[in-house]
């Protein structure tokens, strides 16, 4: 293994000041030292003054394999996220097959052993099939290498069966993560009830879809005192749900994404079908109300929301599209520069894009920039704003809402285990 030497870098580390320039010595993959240092190496990276940030880690991305590969497959999504600074993925368990049993969880973990170049987690899903009615075998799963179960794409609307399994999940310690979605409320929906899907005429889903199931997971997360984790957090009053919910258990974590601090249910008009999102894009009191639970810590993580369809998919009438968002490449420099500021600092950003979702998922040795800690790192400028432009994307799914829009917070490169996986340069 190479001795690997980052120089002349800022760094975001409890072990160092960042108003100095740093070097960061890896060997064998691990933060051997961080300091006014020069050991000798195999290979030296010049960071030329640029920020060094923990890789970060993605609780809420949508990977095609198995069954997708047309969408976007293993390697296509592990040269997407590393070019977004992404060094860790989960993959969401609804592919085809899906991830219920210990023999898809081995095949998948293989598989991303031998064609990604991030770290790639799986979590096994809920229920058999994800048509939740049957718990599915966990601690098989959890013996194969899943990190938390997951009901994405498919929340368990039985609030009994849910029940059995944060009170089952607690033997293991793992997290469930789940979506926050009564469909009985939502289906058919294509975005957020309100004046703009009046004005264009679409079937819209209400808040309440979302809120009823925030209200009823927390309180069985209370009872159960499992870890649960929402996901796709949207709504000002989920937000404020969750703020209360963690008064009464101390285990419960939340999380949202760019697109919801960022974009509001105006991205739509138009018919813009780049904007079709599930959960759908809310208010501008909504996306306020989500950065401010950012800051206050009722919101613990940021993701990706990476959840990939074929442009042929987007391309047709508004009803018919799919629903998706290119955002592996896109969300750190969205979350940046629609978050940061006096009050909020990069330190604070890259929380809750690496060292929480570590925290909660039970990822030793990740999400910081300390001695012994894996050397998983991106080098990333603030300096220059740079455009998006979908075209540019690593990733199939080549459109994004955010076109043409002006960002900071460049990836520049970016190193899983001290080994280069992606350079701007190249």
């Amino acid at each position: 293994m190479k001795r690997v030497l980052i120089k002349n870098c800022k760094v975001i580390s409890p072990e160092c000041s960042p108003e100095r320039l740093n070097n960061v010595y890896i060997v064998k993959g691990k933060i051997e030292d961080i300091g006014d240092i020069s050991p000798e190496c195999d290979v030296v990276y010049d960071a030329k003054g640029s920020w060094l940030i923990p890789g970060l880690i993605d609780m809420n991305c949508k990977i095609c394999e198995a069954g997708y590969e047309n969408k976007d497959n293993l390697r296509v999504l592990s040269v997407a996220a590393a070019a977004g600074g992404y060094t860790s993925l989960t993959i969401a368990p609804n592919t085809q097959p899906i991830i219920d049993n210990k023999t898809v969880v081995d095949y998948v973990i293989q598989k991303a052993k031998n064609e990604s170049d991030v770290n790639v987690y799986p979590y096994g899903s809920i229920t058999k099939g994800c048509k939740g009615k049957e718990i599915t075998e966990i601690g098989k799963m959890i013996g194969k290498g899943i990190i938390g179960i997951s009901d994405n794409g498919a929340p368990v609307q039985n609030a009994e069966l849910l029940r059995d399994v944060l009170i089952y999940s607690k033997m293991f310690g793992i997290p469930v993560v789940t979506n926050c979605i009564d469909e009985s409320l939502s289906a058919g929906k294509v975005v957020n009830e309100g004046i703009v899907s009046t004005k264009l005429g679409l079937y819209g889903s209400p808040r309440e879809a979302e809120e009823i199931m925030v209200a009823r997971n927390i309180i069985l997360g209370i009872y159960s005192k499992a870890k649960l984790h929402l996901s796709n957090i949207t709504t000002s009053f989920s937000a404020e749900l969750i703020a209360s919910g963690k008064k009464h258990n101390h285990t419960l974590t939340a999380g949202t994404c760019p697109h919801y601090f960022s974009l509001t249910e105006e991205a739509v008009e138009g018919y813009n079908t780049k904007a079709k999102i599930n959960p759908p894009l809310r208010t501008a009191a909504d996306a306020e109300a989500i950065k401010q639970a950012i800051y206050n810590d009722a919101i613990d993580v940021i993701a990706s929301g990476h959840t990939p369809a074929d442009y042929d998919r987007k391309n047709v009438e508004f009803d018919l599209a799919a629903f998706g968002i290119s955002s592996l490449e896109t969300a750190f420099a969205v979350s940046y520069t629609w978050l940061c500021g006096d009050d909020f600092g990069l330190d604070r950003l890259v929380e809750k894009m690496s060292e929480k979702p570590a925290e909660i998922l039970g990822l030793k040795n990740k999400g910081k920039i300390c001695k012994g800690y894996d050397a998983d790192l991106a080098i990333v400028d603030f300096d220059d704003e740079y455009v998006i432009k979908g075209e540019n994307f690593h990733s199939k799914a080549k459109y994004t809402p955010y076109e043409g829009m002006k960002v900071r917070g460049k990836v520049l490169k970016t190193f899983v285990g001290g080994k280069l996986v992606y350079n701007a340069a190249n």
